[in-house]
């Protein structure tokens, strides 16, 4: 009998001094656990336990800032698990990346609670059912450097208040249903200098992407491809520091401007695009592919002109 206390006095001892020594924040925790609740405590989400310490790595998709043990990164891939956003996710006020990829049962809008979260910095919702448009609140997270929405179902205008955003580096709305103009606010936008990504790819958009165009700014690859685009590329300046554009299947017209021989990447096909391609730098071993199918264009790798 004594050896039995003996063990179970061991046992308290231990659980009472491992809750003690627990890392995890009590509000950052209670606020974990609401949102496995709202969530229908899915299995994915099944290491989420009230009994353990939600900083030690051992919580699914969790970890901690050192030093202040708070949550800042929640990272959660590739489940079937359907569901919504909840608003419990806005209570989480150290939170800096928000991860969610591959949820191809993640239904419903962006949720005004995650304007909540002031010191996001990167977002990824992508590859999930989300619809509705992308909302202008996210205007409010003024520390918000990587924005990944692509492969939903967003649908609507581009936000214009995105260009208060003055610390973005990346932009992937990439295989949505947007439509309408890329607006002309975000002519301030492409002129941030740590801007170096934008990917606009496989939606509706129409009009003037020229916008995001000039030779003063620091993008270094812009995807246009798949949309419903028509201007004159031949009027624009190239930024100096781009090395991948893609316009094709588009609407776009003109002649090829000056600078597109220091690309790495190109692709203009399936356009309206006419004249001769410029020789030298890397224009010429480019595959055909990347020109084929517009109005007019010749010179190698194409015919040449006649």
């Amino acid at each position: 009998m004594e050896i039995v206390l003996f063990h179970l006095f061991i046992l308290v001892s231990h659980a009472a001094t491992s809750l003690s020594e627990e890392k995890c924040n009590p509000q950052d925790k209670r606020v974990l656990l609401q949102i496995k609740k709202d969530l229908n405590n899915p299995t994915f989400l099944s290491s989420w336990s009230p009994h353990t310490d939600c900083c030690n790595f051992n919580w699914n998709g969790v970890s901690c800032k050192p030093h202040t043990n708070r949550v800042h990164s929640i990272t959660l891939v590739n489940e079937d698990h359907p569901f919504q956003i909840p608003p419990s996710i806005g209570n989480l006020p150290y939170l800096e990346n928000l991860f969610l990829y591959v949820f191809p049962n993640l239904t419903g809008p962006i949720p005004e609670a995650i304007s909540k979260l002031t010191k996001l910095s990167s977002l990824t919702l992508s590859s999930t059912q989300i619809s509705g448009p992308i909302p202008n609140f996210l205007a409010e997270l003024k520390s918000l450097s990587y924005l990944d929405l692509s492969f939903n179902e967003l649908s609507g205008t581009l936000p214009p208040s995105l260009s208060y955003l003055h610390d973005l580096t990346t932009i992937d709305f990439d295989n949505n249903m947007l439509t309408g103009p890329i607006p002309d606010s975000y002519v301030s936008l492409a002129k941030l200098k740590n801007l170096y990504f934008i990917n606009l790819s496989q939606n509706r958009l129409e009009g003037d992407a020229s916008v995001l165009f000039g030779s003063t700014k620091g993008i270094a690859t812009i995807h246009l491809s798949r949309n419903l685009l028509a201007f004159d590329l031949g009027k624009i300046e190239l930024p100096k520091n781009l090395t991948t554009l893609d316009v094709s299947h588009n609407r776009i017209y003109g002649n090829l401007p000056v600078g597109l021989q220091n690309l790495q990447l190109l692709n203009v096909s399936y356009n309206m695009l006419c004249g001769e391609i410029p020789q030298g730098g890397n224009l010429q071993s480019f595959d055909v592919s990347s020109f084929f199918h517009n109005k007019c264009l010749c010179g190698s790798p194409l015919p040449s002109c006649k």
